[in-house]
């Protein structure tokens, strides 16, 4: 049985990495959209954190960087889930091929 090494971790990471951006492009709903970003966000974390456990040089930078995405996330998630209550609240659907009427 072989350990498991970089290249896995990055298999995994493009692994969620698509179906993520696939999950962006095929869902209607506003919420898939947000869950398939997620997907993305949490496909660099585990870049991250694989390098930082394989690469001597960039052994806490990549923790450092994977914290902060998840900052990040959560920033991104409350607000966007802000927007898409009170779009919902105003037209009854969170379906994003109506969200045109928010143009300028």
């Amino acid at each position: 049985m072989s350990p498991i090494g970089l290249h896995h971790y990055l298999l995994l990471g493009a692994v969620l990495f698509v179906c993520g951006a696939l999950c962006m492009a095929n869902k209607r709903n506003a919420i898939g959209v947000l869950m398939g970003v997620e997907l993305v966000l949490n496909a660099a974390n585990v870049n991250f954190v694989a390098f930082a456990r394989y690469n001597s040089a960039f052994r806490l930078e990549g923790q450092v960087f994977a914290l902060m995405v998840v900052v990040l996330a959560a920033a991104e998630a409350a607000v966007a889930l802000a927007i898409i209550l009170n779009f919902y609240n105003n037209h009854d659907t969170v379906d994003v091929d109506r969200a045109n009427e928010l143009k300028g």
